[in-house]
């Protein structure tokens, strides 16, 4: 992740619109590829209903500490809000989630 802001002589932040631009496309693509991870692993283990939506939410939480910990904790540094972190991809994520759990589950279960 590159830094995003700075500091200005007046303590203002000053965030650089093309390193929040990359640190928000990585944030979203590492999103996307573990909820296809996560949709293959819950397929082949068998998680049906509810059990498989909270498989998922427990990944993006993984996830989301991973991020923290790679930005030192220093959310403020790297992105313009908490937000950003905490639920930036996880939404669009649970469509990749759905659609490769039901097939690696049809193909491990019902095939």
């Amino acid at each position: 992740m590159a830094a995003a802001g700075g500091v200005s002589s007046d303590d203002v932040p000053i965030l650089q619109t093309e390193n929040l631009t990359s640190n928000v496309k990585s944030i979203y693509y590492s999103r996307t590829f573990l909820s296809i991870i996560g949709g293959v692993v819950a397929g082949i283990w068998g998680f049906t209903g509810l059990m498989g939506f909270v498989f998922y939410f427990l990944i993006m939480m993984v996830a989301t500490i991973g991020l923290l910990a790679k930005s030192k904790f220093s959310v403020q540094t790297y992105f313009d809000s908490w937000s950003r972190i905490l639920i930036e991809g996880v939404f669009g994520g649970l469509m990749s989630f759905v659609l490769f759990w039901s097939f690696a589950y049809d193909i491990v279960h019902i095939f």
